[in-house]
């Protein structure tokens, strides 16, 4: 974990862009021979999930063809990517000499534009995967020592603005800077590694490593059989020892597409995660590639499990995931994907939660702002981009309150600060607080969601990708629902004056200088039976709206 922590803290520092540097949106990490994750620092979950998909991928594409001095870049979702602009470098670490493949490191960085339909590479209205940028099951970005400009420009600008409506990167020179910061970060790590080899031998190394393996396993195992035997345990005489027992949880986009999940747990601790009766892949971007969903079940797994341990392969041994074909949580490879990374994983989160009864469902959205101009020059260095994230409300659970104002599952990035954020771009921001009274009242109160206000002084398209704008996240075991969000457009008028819009969940507007785009993120659900249940209890937060348009007005 040190050697990642390492890793990450020579990304944030070499590298130059906003998302990476301020808002730590990057994730670092150590894998065995086999591409299996064995340590990471405490980055994005939905990252670390997932990128051992990634790894696993590239050994099967190259083989035997790596050579010390390659590094693999990759971004593709069926190459084991999570949306585009998750952007992964791999670096094989050789043994001595530079025969064997001992270990991989890696790393995951969001970059704020890759190309696409729409500044910032997180466009709400796109349908197909080409629309979302720059796009590759994987090449090697460094050859043998040397850095492929030509081919890192074929990536970023070229192969993305053939198709129509499409732009190459609005940010080319940062990004091609954050991706010689990600090749950096990852030599520290192999740096490190080949310090610790020789300070304890590597096989002392590896067999802890497996130790480590071995130990998130049988702490997993440990947790199913727990949850197992509570179950029996209340169902009484009519439980049968000897068969699984079996949960189930079930939730809906808001467009109205289902995830619906069983867990049929073994008496050996082993566990199958049965999607079935989820909805088939929509025409829309939040599709989610499985990769996602092993992210998900991963993290949960990990939280769920009371001792220190380090999130590795080993708590996914006793799963086997099943996952329809051509659902949302298993697309087709041309699919649109860039919503579900940062809102499908979230509702994902929620289900399992929900299943073990563990925690009332959170926000459910990562509640994603972005904003920018596009290129006027062959090289784009003119043009730019800003992506970030918007902190809510985390669910209760049965010994605790949700936490207000705070990134929730999926996502552990900070947001930038105000002053970076009013310095580099044409912003003023007028508030970010709290949301009172947006949590789920209950025994145990959910957390509250946040107030976003950024006034643009210049014209820009704005995008927003968000969820739980029409289904509240519920409570649980009696718990009432936070609140839905709210996006709003307080547009200039001719006269003078203010025109207050709904943007709904998902929309793309062109941003007039003096508009305003107001975010107020949903709370988190509440656990337990309110202590004086009466009609203040309601489910609904509907004054919550009311506040949000006189607060525009």
């Amino acid at each position: 974990m040190a050697i990642a922590e390492h890793m990450g803290r020579t990304l944030q520092k070499t590298s130059v862009s906003t998302n990476i540097k301020e808002r730590l949106d990057f994730s670092c990490a150590l894998f065995d021979a086999g591409g299996n994750l064995v340590a990471n620092a405490p980055h994005i979950p939905v990252h670390l999930g997932s990128m051992s998909h990634a790894v696993k991928y590239q050994l099967d594409q190259f083989g035997c063809s790596l050579r010390p001095g390659d590094v693999v870049l990759a971004n593709h979702p069926q190459a084991g990517g999570s949306h585009l602009p998750d952007i992964t470098v791999i670096t094989p670490v050789f043994c001595a000499a530079g025969v064997n493949i001992i270990f991989f490191v890696a790393s995951r960085a969001h970059h704020a534009d890759i190309g696409g339909i729409a500044p910032g590479s997180m466009p709400p209205a796109s349908r197909e995967l080409f629309q979302e940028g720059a796009v590759t099951a994987g090449f090697k970005v460094v050859d043998a020592g040397e850095f492929q400009d030509a081919a890192v420009r074929r990536f970023l600008l070229d192969e993305p603005a053939r198709f129509p409506g499409c732009s190459g990167s609005r940010n080319y020179r940062d990004v091609v800077s954050d991706l010689h910061a990600q090749i950096a970060a990852n030599q520290r790590g192999i740096t490190l590694v080949y310090q610790l080899c020789d300070e304890r031998g590597l096989p002392i190394v590896q067999a802890y490593m497996r130790h480590i393996q071995r130990t998130a396993e049988a702490a997993v195992r440990s947790l199913l059989r727990d949850a197992r035997a509570r179950l029996i345990a209340g169902a009484g005489a009519d439980a049968d020892p000897d068969k699984p027992v079996r949960l189930a949880a079930a939730d809906h986009m808001d467009d109205g597409s289902r995830i619906s999940l069983a867990v049929e747990i073994s008496a050996d601790g082993s566990a199958v995660f049965d999607f079935s009766g989820t909805s088939p892949e929509v025409y829309a971007n939040t599709n989610a590639p499985p990769s996602v969903t092993s992210s998900a079940i991963i993290y949960c797994l990990r939280c769920m499990v009371r001792s220190d341990l380090p999130l590795n392969q080993g708590c996914l041994a006793p799963v086997t995931i099943r996952i329809p074909p051509g659902s949302l949580l298993a697309p087709s490879p041309t699919a649109a994907v860039v919503g579900g990374n940062v809102l499908t994983s979230q509702r994902l989160c929620d289900v399992i939660l929900t299943a073990f009864g563990a925690a009332a469902a959170s926000q459910g959205c990562m509640n994603n702002l972005t904003f920018g101009v596009p290129p006027s020059a062959p090289d784009a260095a003119d043009g730019w981009g800003y992506y970030e994230t918007i902190a809510g409300g985390h669910g209760a659970g049965p010994t605790w309150d949700g936490q207000s104002g705070v990134h929730t599952h999926m996502t552990n990035t900070r947001i930038t600060d105000p002053e970076t954020l009013e310095r580099r771009y044409p912003v003023i921001l007028h508030r970010f607080s709290l949301r009172p009274g947006s949590g789920g009242r209950g025994a145990r109160p959910g957390g509250d969601g946040c107030v976003r206000d950024i006034e643009f002084l210049a014209p820009m398209p704005v995008s927003l990708l968000t969820e739980r704008r029409v289904f509240q996240p519920p409570g649980l075991h009696g718990g009432c629902s936070g609140a839905r969000g709210v996006n709003l457009w307080r547009r200039r008028t001719a006269a003078g004056g203010y025109r207050v819009l709904n943007l709904g969940g998902k929309n793309t507007v062109h941003v007039s200088t003096g508009d305003r785009i107001v975010v107020m993120t949903p709370g988190g659900g509440g656990y337990g039976a309110p202590p004086h249940s009466d009609d203040t209890a309601k489910d609904d937060n509907s004054a919550l709206f009311d506040d949000a348009l006189a607060y525009c007005a």
